[in-house]
């Protein structure tokens, strides 16, 4: 009789332990939609960005043509969650990069359309680093389960592998300069 409530609480420790990662690992790929759906959101943005912008900003076509390019490549269907948190990198740093050319068109920055789309951007890169912060809580959590005992040792069994985070790059990891903002 012992032996079968020792053998019957091993088996509730062992699903308990199941239903855990497995709940851990829905979770990040239900927030990582989340993160797709408002990636989207940017996509579709940019080329009403880009085309606003393009006949102002002639000297920055290279920028211009390389948000594109990301774009396309962002679009692509079957690609994984590494590809897209490498492209959403870079399409980061190049709508960055176009948001500091504007400033230098005084024309442009007066636009109505262009200050249209740079609030609607502004507001999309907010949606976007608070889903950010949910998914890279997310995979914090799976990743502890799948790395400590007794879970990884199931962990293992299922191949569940550690996922990435979504980190900031280098770019936005310098401090802003205020006098220089206020200054334009």
């Amino acid at each position: 009789m012992t032996a079968l409530i020792i053998i019957a609480v091993i088996v509730v420790i062992i699903v308990l332990m199941y239903n855990s990662l497995v709940a851990k690992k829905n979770q990040v790929d239900n927030i990582f939609a989340g993160i797709d759906a408002v990636l989207k959101k940017r996509y579709n943005l940019i080329p009403n960005l880009v085309s606003s912008v393009q006949q102002y900003m002639q000297h920055e076509r290279g920028i211009l043509e390389k948000v594109t390019e990301l774009r396309s490549q962002a679009m692509k269907p079957g690609i994984s969650d590494e590809q897209k948190i490498a492209l959403d990198k870079q399409i980061t740093s190049a709508l960055g990069s176009i948001m500091v050319a504007v400033e230098n068109y005084p024309d442009l920055k007066a636009n109505e359309n262009v200050m249209h789309l740079q609030r609607s951007l502004s507001e999309i890169e907010a949606q976007i680093a608070a889903a950010r912060r949910a998914y890279n809580q997310a995979v914090t959590d799976y990743n502890n389960a799948i790395e400590m005992i007794p879970t990884n040792i199931l962990a293992n069994m299922m191949h569940y592998t550690r996922k990435q985070v979504f980190e900031i790059t280098e770019d936005e990891r310098k401090n802003v300069d205020v006098g220089a903002l206020f200054k334009q």
